[in-house]
């Protein structure tokens, strides 16, 4: 099949690894689009690779697409792209065995194999241009009450073993190339390449290691290498023999500065983790990467940023702070009380913040949502009704297309051995989900799971690590499960959302758990293969297309469409919030000003008006609200939006008075506003103009210069 594309001619080829994998080859092929050619062989990576270089060049290919999931296959194959002028990585691959015909039926891993094809080329006109960035570090290390580590690292790092109150004056590991520091650890601050340690001690830096006090000292109190003393030593004459007065019970600390720290017994870190900063059990992938990174690290940006549409706060309100608590890393951070920073070394690439951030502040380069968006879309499309696999979908097919979001480490490996064992057991076999691989399932939000859904998923799985998540833990998704169950319900979908986190050695709990959630879902009303997001809400908005606030809404509209919601404030999206003002307010520009996405605003008739459509429930508003007089509440309120307002989006929440100039005749504020001002200061300004026929309060700005100049003036 051949057909137009631009800027990049694609080959894809299919093969069913010697007869091995139970897939319609003449099917796959009738399926794959927007390719300048689709070719199918039995055995690829042998008999079939002469024919695939004739293709590369009569083609003048510049991409492949390739199925097969085998290492040996895929160098082979590479192999024959670079011969034919082709670069290393301009072959991509497609798990079309363990991932579909070893664990479903013909029909469906067939269906399957072609949608992975559409969707791996889809994503291809979304790979970003590579980027890096890096820091410079030493080779100083310090590593806090394990001597065989340090012992370990000395032959190629710098290292300083801190005590923490263990004595290494018996232990086994060479310590001859190892600087020893006394003292308890109290904090760890900074950054790979510049942390500190914070130690306190009862011996000082003076200390000569004469022994004195270990022999006069309480016994089993006083350590000898290094000295220090245990604080709950009790004070005594025994204090005082030290010639040197290098004891100080009251306790002496100091700042041990290192590139790296390896704390195995720290509490209270990053809950994953941060670069630099080794906390629990240490082993052999351990010490590597602390070699790993002496010197300093280059490494790919994984983040882009846009810090003007940031709802972190401004004028000291804190606001947002959904990717700080989000990162499980220590990655980002608040400096300061209305601003983040992100550290984009100390970045692993999990996602978390892009899927927390409402307003697309911080945004992952690859996978970027809209490459997401395209990989979903593409999967779901069931393609022309003609040809063999158009009769195939329709019979024995995907029949129930659930959208799988899947994490690209421990749960795909996890999978990929669930197939080599469905290969010997039918039993193993599950559903033909359709998935969509994430760094973590941490990159996966609301947003994410709304768009598949409009595009017409009957359901969607995010499928994590589990206990073995190298990130935010067992389960990170249930709450945000929880949300969107509440959110499709509210919305007549019903609930069509779930987590799963498969464990290598459970094969058949996972198989039962996914399978029990397919076979539950009722169709969707949403037509499959219509859909294709824009990321936005408004061509005039200054948020970058695709975040999360803005995607999800268009998701919803579409939604809409074909749904009676059960509710008119749909619950359990985030991103969403409407406000309620009382009495107390006196139209003063606070909630205006800061407002980061402009939701908010007075007229000139002193009214405050809401923009329902454009409020990502940051709260700043109502933090910095000085007359407590805002009140948010969760949800986005349909009866709100413009499209159900005859397409106003804003709406009058305080309905104020304007004070006019009692000279002019000019409003100039409104008359809360002025009223509150009199209360405050009044009577301090009283009789600055003794003169004027009314209060100074009731006269503008430029009058009231104007008055005062002219009563000086006489």
């Amino acid at each position: 099949m051949v057909a137009f594309i631009v800027g990049m001619n694609v080959g894809a080829f299919v093969c069913s690894c010697a007869d091995t994998c139970d897939i319609d080859l003449e099917g796959v092929r009738d399926g794959v689009r927007d390719v300048e050619v689709v070719a199918s062989s039995s055995h690829l990576c042998d008999d079939g690779l002469p024919a695939m270089a004739h293709l590369i060049e009569e083609y003048d290919l510049d991409q492949l697409l390739v199925t097969t999931p085998e290492p040996r296959c895929q160098d082979a194959i590479r192999e024959v792209a670079t011969a034919q002028g082709l670069h290393p990585d301009a072959t991509a691959f497609v798990d079309h065995r363990e991932g579909a015909a070893w664990v479903h039926d013909h029909g469906e891993a067939t269906d399957k194999t072609a949608r992975l094809l559409n969707a791996r080329r889809a994503g291809l006109d979304h790979e970003p241009i590579s980027r890096t960035v890096s820091r410079d570090a030493g080779d100083a290390v310090a590593v806090v009450g394990d001597p065989e580590t340090a012992t370990a690292l000395a032959d190629t790092a710098d290292v300083t073993l801190i005590a923490n109150g263990e004595d290494f004056d018996a232990v086994d590991a060479d310590l001859d190339d190892v600087t020893l520091a006394r003292g308890r650890v109290v904090d760890v601050v900074g950054e790979y390449g510049d942390f500190e340690v914070e130690l306190r001690a009862r011996v000082t830096e003076d200390c000569i290691s004469c022994m004195d006090c270990v022999h006069e000292g309480p016994d089993g109190m006083v350590t000898r290498a290094p000295v220090d003393i245990d604080p709950a030593a009790p004070d005594g004459e025994w204090a005082d023999c030290c010639p040197v007065d290098a004891i100080d019970l009251d306790g002496a600390e100091r700042t041990l500065e290192a590139d790296q720290v390896i704390f195995p017994a720290a509490t209270g870190t990053a809950k994953s983790g941060q670069i630099g900063l080794y906390t629990g059990p240490v082993d052999g992938a351990t010490i590597a990467a602390v070699e790993d990174l002496l010197g300093g690290i280059e490494k790919p940006k994984h983040l882009d940023l846009d810090m003007d549409v940031c709802a972190a706060g401004e004028s000291s309100q804190p606001g947002c702070n959904a990717c700080v608590d989000a990162c499980p890393h220590g990655a980002v951070d608040r400096p300061h009380v209305d601003e983040v920073s992100f550290d984009l070394v100390a970045c692993q690439d999990c996602g978390a913040c892009t899927s927390a951030c409402p307003t697309g502040a911080t945004t992952l380069r690859d996978p970027s949502n809209e490459r997401l968006a395209r990989e979903v879309e593409t999967l779901l499309d069931p393609g022309e009704d003609d040809g063999l696999l158009g009769g195939l979908r329709g019979d024995d097919g995907i029949e129930t297309p659930v959208v799988a979001f899947v994490c690209s480490e421990r749960a795909d490996d996890a999978l990929r051995r669930y197939g080599r064992l469905a290969r010997e057991d039918d039993d193993l076999r599950y559903p033909p989900v359709l998935p969509v691989r994430v760094d973590c399932t941490d990159t996966v939000g609301e947003a994410h799971v709304m768009h598949a859904l409009a595009a017409g998923a009957d359901g969607v799985a995010i499928v994590g690590c589990g206990g073995s998540c190298l990130h935010s833990g067992p389960d990170p998704k249930a709450e945000l499960v929880r949300r969107l169950d509440r959110a499709t319900a509210d919305l007549g979908l019903g609930e069509r959302v779930t987590f799963l986190a498969p464990d290598p050695r459970e094969p058949k709990a996972f198989v039962e758990e996914l399978s029990q959630f397919v076979v539950e879902l009722d169709p969707t009303p949403i037509p499959a293969g219509d859909h294709e997001a824009t990321g936005t809400v408004r061509d005039d908005k200054p948020n970058p297309p695709f975040n999360s606030h803005d995607w999800t809404l268009e998701s919803v509209r579409v939604v809409l469409e074909h749904v009676d919601p059960s509710r008119e404030v749909i619950r359990g999206l985030k991103d969403f919030g409407w406000m309620e003002v009382s009495d107390a307010c006196n139209l003063t520009p606070t909630c205006s000003t800061l407002c980061p996405t402009d939701a908010i605003r007075r007229t000139d008739d002193a009214d405050l008006q809401f923009n329902h459509e454009d409020c990502v429930n940051c709260g700043l508003c109502e933090e910095g609200c000085p007359e407590t007089a805002i009140t948010m509440h969760d949800g986005l309120d349909l009866s709100k939006l413009p499209e159900n307002r005859d397409g106003e989006r804003w709406e009058t929440v305080y309905e104020g008075e304007m004070r006019n100039c009692v000279r002019c005749g000019k409003p100039f504020a409104s008359e809360g506003t002025a009223e509150h001002i009199t209360d405050a200061v009044g009577e301090l300004v009283q009789g600055v103009a003794p003169k004027a026929e009314h209060s100074i309060f009731e006269y503008c700005g430029d009058c009231r210069a104007y008055l005062l100049f002219e009563e000086g003036g006489r």
